[in-house]
């Protein structure tokens, strides 16, 4: 079956139009009431008007065929048309939910000026559940409740009227599903990190389940939220040609609130699935204990401490190692492992400290399970996708059997990692999200490599195929940064090119760009002067370092000698003087074992780290700071403002998130052992000090044009990310 490419998309969500409208006029209806109650109030009453419109449309359909002299369904005596038109079966047989009178929108819609509209609808409700046993405990009763605004009920009930949901035209165009999946994460945004309890963001369920690619078979997530994995899975089937139903869903929630929606988000679609009878634990009540599944998608809750493993020590699915108490993680990664058919294939999300963690039980869950040779491809995805958390996360993807067969290769023995950390587009200030062409772009590198036909190729910066020999050389870290690197900028290396970059890069004035074309003309002639034919380019040769080949921790303590500048490393501000903020502080505290930081050291933070506190001094040419920072000196031979930059890079913040151990009431932090063993690509030695003769002609060429300082360095920082970076 030919699989066809991600459909390009210019937001995350549904396509924005008359569903936004549709949000911001309900939303304005909430008075003072929280999202969290609010969106079972709204989302009841869409569903409810779905239904009905269904209804309706084929109540009207039966009409007319009984009045058809043509039609099998052809009757004379009014008594016995009206027995067909209000026959549940005629309605069952079209797998269209039967409304009985007291439950049609008509009914409502009549009487939502009535002070008692919330009993009008409670009873619909309820009516609905008696006649169709599969919604039954599903559907929200409390309209009649007092602190209910029975006036602005009224107003949403006219304001739902304002739109055909569930008549033939419209499910085909699915507008109940745009309009319930964009309601859902408004509600997930509205309610912020609780929102993150019902509702994965549409652009994460897109990717896992285009990785996944579930055409048949056994679909599974026992942690399902309000649906979103089974809605994407029966829509994957159908954009690739396959058949509606060719997969059977299975899942389990143990809110209850989040499992009724969830059985409503299956319901409109008309997708059945097996969601059990009642809200449950997957790890306490496992209600689908001998299910082994051809396909696992899943977003468990991040880092759960609170999951009752102290009950379940020695239960049969942890069979590469008990998992903490403290931490869910590995829990659920061997409850997926557990469920899986022979040759069934999981793909979940899991927080980034899964990857590398230095809990010594979980590292040693992990080394088993790498070892077993079932883990197949590891993603790592850019922060501020979820609602729940801005921390980046991560993609886990394990099959039972790699030996391949049909369209798969052989894949034993080697793991996929891909680095999709830099890709990404900001949605709002707190929020970002993945495009369809990101989606397309890790999805297809994902096939190419592991399909028999694929002409899969590791790309430096974004992926590459490692075998667990390397993995095992490592001590078993999952990281892909630890493999890939960083991007690494392979442009032109002819100069027009280059001074064009770097004058595009230059955001502080339009006008400084021709002082750039001018600098970078004297800084050719100098250059010249010094070897024939040199001009400014992008450097010849790349190195594969570690930090520890580039940084050396440097103790150096202050002693007895005269008192330099005093240095804080913070969070927003990087490197900052600390004399005038601090001056009664610094006036009594002795300072004579503080740590000295001399011009272009680097001061590293371990307890900020995660929050990106590293920064190198450049304010002063000799200071101190508190002896618990690090102090990293630049090695001989490499360039410190090239290093400097490197450091700061969006790439090594990226890294920087999976070397973080502990949580925040354990006070996070992350060792500087950690941060020296991660690999970087820097040019090589002769290419820095062609680099360093640049940046120094740069520097002095631009200040003599117009004494502009910053904007100088502004030409030099981005001459720094035109050597590292890689588009």
């Amino acid at each position: 079956m030919a699989r066809r490419q991600a459909r390009p998309s210019s937001n995350n969500g549904a396509n924005l139009g008359f569903e936004q409208k549709l949000w911001q006029a309900a939303d304005k209806l909430r008075n003072n009431m929280d999202a969290a109650e609010y969106k079972h109030v709204v989302l009841g009453l869409i569903f409810l008007k779905y239904i009905s419109d269904a209804f309706e449309e084929r109540h009207s359909q039966l009409e007319q065929l009984t009045q058809d002299p043509e039609s099998d369904l052809f009757v004379r005596e009014p008594e016995a048309r009206y027995g067909i038109v209000e026959d549940p079966d005629e309605y069952r047989a079209e797998s269209v939910f039967w409304v009985p009178q007291e439950a049609r929108w008509a009914h409502l819609l009549a009487n939502a000026k009535q002070p008692t509209i919330g009993r009008f609808v409670d009873d619909a409700m309820v009516a609905i559940e008696r006649d169709n046993p599969a919604l039954k405990g599903v559907l929200p009763k409390t309209y009649a409740r007092p602190d209910l605004d029975k006036q602005r009920l009224g107003e949403l009930i006219d304001l739902i009227s304002t739109i055909s949901l569930g008549d033939r035209e419209n499910r085909s165009k699915d507008i109940l599903g745009r309009v319930y999946e964009y309601f859902l994460g408004q509600f997930a945004s509205a309610e912020g990190k609780k929102g993150g309890q019902f509702y994965t963001a549409r652009c994460v369920v897109q990717l896992l389940v285009e990785m996944l690619a579930p055409y048949k078979g056994r679909v599974y997530d026992p942690c399902c939220g309000s649906g979103g994995m089974f809605v994407q899975s029966e829509k994957f089937v159908e954009e690739h040609g396959g058949r509606i139903g060719a997969i059977s869903i299975y899942g389990q929630e143990s809110n209850p609130t989040t499992w009724r929606l969830a059985k409503m988000n299956l319901a409109i679609r008309g997708i059945e699935s097996n969601l059990g009878a009642e809200p449950a634990d997957s790890f306490h009540n496992d209600l689908h204990k001998d299910l082994k599944a051809d396909y696992i998608l899943a977003n468990p809750p991040f880092n759960t401490s609170d999951w009752g493993g102290e009950r379940l020590r020695d239960d049969i699915r942890w069979k590469y190692g008990r998992p903490p108490v403290s931490n869910a993680n590995f829990a659920w990664v061997q409850h997926f492992i557990h469920h899986l058919a022979p040759r069934g294939t999981a793909g979940f999300v899991l927080a980034q400290v899964s990857l590398s963690s230095e809990s010594p039980v979980e590292s040693e869950i992990r080394k088993q399970i790498i070892e077993d040779d079932l883990v197949d491809c590891i993603v790592t995805l850019p922060g501020r996708l979820f609602y729940s958390t801005p921390i980046p996360v991560c993609l886990w993807f394990v099959a039972r059997d790699k030996k391949g067969g049909g369209r798969l290769r052989d894949r034993r023995e080697q793991v996929l990692f891909i680095d999709a950390s830099l890709l990404g587009t900001p949605e709002s200030r707190t929020r970002s999200y993945l495009k369809d062409t990101d989606i397309s772009t890790i999805a297809s590198a994902y096939h190419r490599w592991r399909e028999k036909e694929g002409d899969y190729e590791d790309t430096p910066g974004f992926c590459k195929a490692v075998t667990i020999v390397g993995i095992r050389e490592v001590g078993y870290s999952l990281f892909p940064a630890t493999y890939i690197g960083t991007r690494l900028q392979r442009a032109n290396s002819g100069h027009g090119s280059l001074v064009k970059q770097i004058a595009t890069r230059v955001s502080c004035h339009r006008k400084l760009q021709k002082d750039v074309v001018a600098a970078t003309d004297a800084v050719d002639r100098r250059l010249s002067a010094i070897s024939t034919g040199a001009q400014v380019r992008l450097p010849r040769s790349y190195v594969r370092l570690c930090l520890a080949d580039i940084l050396e921790r440097s103790d150096e303590r202050l002693g007895s000698r005269p008192e330099p500048e005093i240095l804080t490393c913070t969070e927003r501000a990087g490197i900052i003087l600390q004399k005038e903020r601090f001056a009664k502080r610094v006036a009594i505290e002795d300072t004579s074992k503080y740590k000295v930081v001399r011009k272009t050291d680097i001061v590293y933070n371990p307890y900020l780290l995660w929050a990106g506190a590293i920064d190198q001094l450049w304010i002063a040419e000799l200071g101190i700071t508190s002896p618990a920072y690090e102090v990293l000196r630049i090695r001989e031979g490499f360039d410190p403002t090239l290093i400097g930059a490197l450091l700061k890079s969006s790439g090594l913040m990226q890294m920087y998130n999976g070397i973080s151990v502990g949580t925040v009431q354990r006070r996070r932090r992350a060792p500087v052992e950690r941060f020296l063993q991660l690999a970087v690509s820097v040019p090589s030695k002769d290419d820095q000090a062609f680099f360093t003769e640049v940046a120094s002609a740069f520097q002095e060429e631009v200040w003599s044009l117009r004494e502009m300082s910053a904007e100088a360095r502004e030409i030099i920082y981005n001459l720094c990310r035109l050597w590292l970076k890689t588009s």
